[in-house]
This record gives structure tokens, C-alpha cells and sequence, in this order.
């Protein structure tokens, strides 16, 4: 998409959903000092946006503190429901939760994080528990300790990757997670040139995931595809040998629809 001028944004707007993205599941509940930290902007101001968005029904108050309403829920409830991308991808991955009792999902970037856009989960009690692992639908996951997370920022030139490095700290998440930048980014051209990732408990003790970029007819990675099952279950050998083969099938299957 070709940048937008600065004089085509209606300020107002961005700091509005600033403060709408200030939510999240370390921070349920704000008040105007904690949202005007997050948002970037002054108390007086994120007072008043949390007020519009009060009015609006998209936040509900007890008059000091205020947190998000199910009106929040139109906005990744239209994106799921008019994007074609989800609907394409979603019955793929009911096929394949059919086959096996794991976890399957669809990503894309946005930032620091990778977002569900599509989910399926195979029958039993292993993909019942892994389900708690927050991989629900508009889920937000750290893509430095992902196996989606690394898949598509692989798919970026070295430079471009070099960038969303550049000054950023990569949380350790478990004892397993890869937190080093140097170590990180030869990590990532190897993902590139094997076409997959595998993430061994870095983002959750107990989960094992593998996931490969779903690509367009012209080649750009548009999302990833991955299953996630526990180790008891599924090794890392046993995801190279009996689940990597059936992503990488999905993937060539749905990129003649993309």
C-alpha cells in the first residue's frame, strides 16, 4: 500500500484507537493516568477519548476505571466476516483438525505480534487442553517466540528484519525462549531457507508447534499456517515427518485460490 500523507489522517482518530489498543490482557482495566501512558498521550486527553468511547458503547466504566464492552467485538467480528483471507482459509484447517486431534491456526503480522485469523481443533482431549493456551480467534501472540511469529518475519528481506530488530527487546517467555538478537536473526535465514519453523516450548512450556508461509499466486507470504500439539504427543521429528508434509500440502492447495 503506497504511505499516506500526515494531512490525510484525522488525528482525533489515531488517538482514539490508541487508546482503544491500550487493553489488553495485562491490562484489563485503566484508568486515564494508566491510559495516557500506553496511548502516548496527556491525561486530559485520554480522559476525553475514554469518554467518546464510553458514549460510543465500545468501553464500559465504573466511573474511575474503565474496560472494554462486547461492542468492541464489531470491529474483529467485521474483519472476520467481510475479509477474504479467514473465510478461504477456515475450512483448510477444519479439514485437517479432522485428521488429528491438534490445534490448527492461520496468522498474520501486525507489529511485535502475529494474529489468529483462523482456527480449528481436532477432536480430543489434547486439543482440548492446548485450547488454554490463548489460541482462540483475534488472539495476539509474541511472534519472536512463535513458530507463526518467525515464519513470517522470515518472509522479510534481511534488511527489513534487521529493522523490526533494531532496539528491541525479545522477552524470555520460558527457559527455551530465544532472546539473543544476533542468534535470532540467524535463526530467522534459516527458517528462510528451510521454509518452516518449529517452536519448542518458547512461547508455553508443554507446547510444540510447526508452521510454514501461506503464499499468494504471486509468491508474497500473506499469512502462516501452523499446528500445535503437546510433546508428550508430538516430538519435533514427529511434526517434520507427519505434520510439516500436510501444512505444506494445505499451503499449495490454497495458494491457487489466493
Amino acid at each position: 500500500m503506497p504511505p499516506i500523507a500526515h494531512a490525510d489522517t484525522i488525528a482525533g482518530l489515531v488517538k482514539g484507537l490508541a487508546v482503544l489498543e491500550s487493553f489488553d490482557t495485562e491490562r484489563q482495566r485503566l484508568n486515564a493516568t494508566q491510559a495516557a501512558e500506553r496511548a502516548g498521550l496527556t491525561r486530559a486527553a485520554a480522559r476525553r477519548h475514554l469518554l467518546t468511547l464510553t458514549h460510543c458503547g465500545y468501553l464500559e466504566t465504573d466511573g474511575s476505571y474503565y474496560w472494554l464492552a462486547p461492542r468492541a467485538l464489531r470491529l474483529a467480528g467485521a474483519y472476520l466476516a467481510s475479509s477474504r483471507l479467514p473465510r478461504l482459509i477456515q475450512p483448510t484447517l477444519n479439514r485437517l483438525a479432522a485428521q488429528t486431534p491438534d490445534v490448527y491456526s492461520a496468522v498474520v503480522l501486525d507489529g511485535d505480534e502475529v494474529i489468529i485469523i483462523a482456527r480449528s481443533a481436532g477432536m480430543g482431549a489434547p486439543a482440548t487442553r492446548l485450547l488454554a493456551y490463548g489460541m482462540h480467534l483475534g488472539a495476539r501472540l509474541p511472534a519472536h517466540a512463535t513458530s507463526t511469529g518467525r515464519v513470517l518475519l522470515a518472509a522479510l528481506t534481511p534488511a527489513a528484519r534487521a529493522e523490526w530488530l533494531h532496539g528491541k527487546a525479545l522477552p524470555r517467555l520460558t527457559p527455551h525462549t530465544l532472546t539473543e538478537p544476533a542468534a535470532f536473526l540467524a535463526m530467522l535465514d534459516t527458517v528462510a531457507r528451510d521454509d518452516h519453523c518449529i517452536a519448542s516450548e518458547e512461547h508455553e512450556l508443554g507446547v510444540v508447534a510447526v508452521a510454514v508461509p501461506l503464499r499468494n499466486a504471486q509468491g508474497h507470504t500473506v499469512a502462516a499456517l501452523n499446528v500445535m500439539a503437546a510433546p508428550d504427543r508430538a516430538t519435533p521429528q514427529f511434526l517434520l515427518a507427519e505434520q510439516l508434509p500436510r501444512l505444506r500440502a494445505a499451503a499449495r492447495d490454497l495458494r491457487e485460490m489466493l
